[in-house]
């Protein structure tokens, strides 16, 4: 059967996979500076207590469980001869790069709530854009190619980019803002960041294709009955756990590495751009590495890899969180820490590509963007969750937002319990995604038995079903064979 497509010709080669993958410089990126230093620049450039600046992003993530439904669902009723999907890529590209610069402009306010409401309602306008860009892009790569092989090589390379965003999105910042009590070093940084984002986002539009198919007809007032009816597959409830725990640790270690290092370690920023660099260069490194083990093994065994890996890393880091520890070991622990986070990486992303063929099997209906929207909400809630935790957990520990703006160390007490706060909340994150990464479903061999069965469904395939196969799906899906593919399933009445 032919099938239209939006965009460039179909092409499986290193350019394509490098134009997919460029788009998650602004996704992998993006999160670093906000989780470092959107709390720094509220505490210690603008002077907001941390426990009220952490509630931000959390208020921002409670708008996201409103938006990202909605966009889910508006990608599967729009039709445009881009390919949906392509052409909210090309408007996110453009809000979400304005919105997050907006974030950084100093209002020059004595008010703490003008502050507080300025800062909130940016977020969450940046929170928007992002929607809008991020939902479409998570959801694109199902409906570029079916080949479980292919999509983990385009996955891994995303997850590349995602390194290099990372990288480049941790160290530049800590080179431009040396300061963190400056206002202005902040609005530099993000002008810089925001064409970046934008120019590496747009590049996904031109670069990647779409096949076109028949617009979902559901009403944007079934987006919260569709959305939640993709918690009922046992395989997403537990990649959200994945999701949850493992960009969750990766969260909080980088949202809290500036008060780690400028406080606990009381060497900002000459510790804080080596650490940063050796963790990027070992999560790059672990990108390669865990790519290929990734394509011949399973893309949950990458992932049972490399939560011990970073569980050993942070655990090691309660030796040296004092005042004049040596850097070379804590380099050694921050390299293991990067393997770690490669692996958790490369196979989270991999495996999200999958829901989507699983939710069809569940619900008879192709709707990428539904289930994308979902793992970009839980992505969001991750990151807004890790912030707000640092937020309260700087409070409990009695930081001091005044010293801080006055560039001035805090107290003992304090500066040990941000480095305990550093390693225990990361390392409890690391052992919950071991734990999911376990009790994951779903490998080659499950997942050739979903896209066989799909085919039978509609009338594809003429084979029967063995009982073998009947049993592994009720394990992926949490369905009883004869209960698949309904429209029932996705929360539809007709």
């Amino acid at each position: 059967m032919n099938e239209k497509i939006s965009g460039r010709k179909p092409n499986y080669g290193f350019f394509s996979r490098l134009t997919y993958g460029v788009g998650e410089i602004f996704g992998g990126g993006c999160f670093v500076i906000i989780n470092a230093f959107f709390i720094v620049f509220l505490t210690d450039a603008l002077g907001m207590n941390p426990a009220l600046a952490g509630t931000i992003p959390m208020i921002g993530k409670i708008w996201d469980a409103i938006t990202d439904p909605i966009m889910g669902n508006i990608c599967e009723r729009t039709r445009s001869k881009y390919g949906a999907k392509r052409f909210y890529i090309l408007v996110g590209s453009i809000a979400s790069a304005i919105t997050f610069i907006t974030m950084w402009i100093n209002i020059h306010s004595p008010s703490t709530t003008a502050n507080y409401i300025f800062y909130l309602v940016m977020y969450c306008l940046f929170n928007t854009g992002f929607t809008v860009l991020s939902v479409p892009y998570n959801g694109l790569l199902p409906d570029m190619m079916d080949d479980y092989a292919m999509r983990a090589k385009f996955s891994n390379m995303r997850m590349v980019f995602s390194t290099l965003g990372a990288a480049v999105c941790g160290l530049v910042p800590g080179m431009i803002i040396k300061q963190t009590n400056d206002p202005s070093q902040y609005m530099k940084c993000m002008l810089l960041f925001g064409v970046l984002f934008f120019v590496c986002s747009i590049t996904v539009f031109f670069g990647t294709w779409e096949k076109q198919k028949e617009p979902v007809k559901t009403t944007l007032g079934e987006s919260f009955t569709q959305a939640a009816s993709v918690f009922r597959s046992r395989s997403f409830l537990i990649f959200l756990g994945l999701y949850l725990f493992g960009q969750g640790g990766m969260d909080f270690i980088s949202g809290m590495a500036v008060y780690y290092v400028q406080h606990t370690l009381g060497a900002y920023p000459s510790y804080y751009i080596p650490i940063l660099a050796v963790l990027m260069v070992a999560q790059l490194i672990g990108m390669l590495i865990f790519g290929p083990v990734m394509s011949k093994t399973s893309k949950k065994l990458a992932i049972v890899i490399a939560a011990p890996l970073r569980l050993v890393g942070v655990l090691g880091l309660l030796f040296f969180s004092h005042h004049g520890a040596p850097l070379v070991p804590i380099l050694a622990l921050a390299a293991l820490i990067g393997l770690g986070n490669a692996g958790s990486l490369t196979g989270i992303f991999a495996v999200m590509a999958d829901m989507t063929d699983i939710d069809e099997l569940i619900t008879s209906i192709r709707r990428p963007g539904i289930v994308s929207s979902m793992a970009t909400f839980i992505r969001k809630i991750a990151s807004g969750l890790s912030v707000a935790i640092i937020g309260f957990m700087l409070t409990a520990v009695h930081y001091d937002e005044a010293l801080a703006s006055a560039g001035l160390e805090q107290a003992a007490a304090t500066q040990h319990g941000i480095g305990i706060c550093y390693v225990l909340a990361p390392a409890i994150m690391s052992a919950l995604l071991l734990i999911c990464a376990v009790l994951f479903p779903v490998t080659d061999k499950e997942f050739k038995m979903v896209q066989k069965d799909i085919a039978r469904r509609k009338g594809e395939d003429s084979s029967t079903a063995t009982e073998e196969e009947k049993a592994a799906l009720r394990k992926v899906t949490g369905f009883a064979y004869d209960a698949l593919w309904k429209t029932g399933n996705a929360g539809l009445k007709r």
